[in-house]
């Protein structure tokens, strides 16, 4: 949903990406920072519960993931090294994102009644289909086919997520957490069974489908 906004935000963040490139700031390095960051952030939340400070910490830290894209462009061109580095890392701080909401959920005193369950169970669905989002993709281009669609790619589920506990923070009520985390898990099975539909199709139309055994 939100991919359309990319090519905008990337003109947003150009003076910030030029601005560490002309310092030699490595797109490597910023990658390794926005996540080291967010994983901090994330338990730092958790443990505390300031969910209105942590989403905004962690909402700024976001924008180091679109960051080394930008500064890896300005240094000619990203390498094979630092996409393997930046997807594998933001795989490590979707996970630290939804743990700090389990970490939060399991220390409340009310964690057994409805909301904090309801909560507790999205959330583990969540990082299940985020995990699943992002390794379909992969093994399809492994063998061969591209499924990058989805209703809910990872910048859609990070403002999901995000929007959810600054709400909360704001006072609102915590059946609000648990209703964003919700549908959270829900467009993740709906992303997971989208790109599983996309490689079957492309599959099924590929005379060259059959693997030797």
């Amino acid at each position: 949903m939100f991919e359309n906004l990319r090519k905008p935000w990337k003109r947003l963040i150009a003076p910030i990406a030029r601005g560490l490139h002309a310092i030699g700031v490595t797109a490597n390095a910023v990658t390794i920072f926005g996540a080291a960051g967010t994983v901090i952030a994330a338990f730092v939340t958790g443990i505390t519960g300031w969910m209105l400070a942590g989403s905004l910490v962690m909402a700024v830290l976001v924008v180091f993931d679109s960051l080394d894209g930008s500064v890896a462009a300005l240094e000619g061109g990203g390498t094979k090294f630092g996409a393997f580095l930046d997807s594998t890392l933001d795989r490590i701080a979707d996970w630290a994102v939804l743990t700090a909401i389990i970490i939060y959920l399991v220390r409340q005193p009310d964690f057994m009644t409805v909301w904090p369950q309801v909560c507790f169970y999205s959330a583990l669905v969540a990082i299940m289909t985020s995990f699943v989002t992002s390794y379909a993709r992969a093994r399809g281009e492994a063998v061969g086919y591209e499924a990058k669609n989805g209703i809910a790619t990872r910048s859609d589920r990070l403002v999901i997520i995000l929007v959810g506990m600054f709400l909360y923070g704001c006072g609102l009520p915590f059946a609000v957490l648990s209703v964003f985390i919700a549908v959270l898990a829900l467009l993740g099975i709906i992303t997971v069974w989208q790109r599983m539909h996309r490689i079957h199709q492309l599959a099924m139309a590929d005379p060259h489908n059959r693997v030797n055994s």
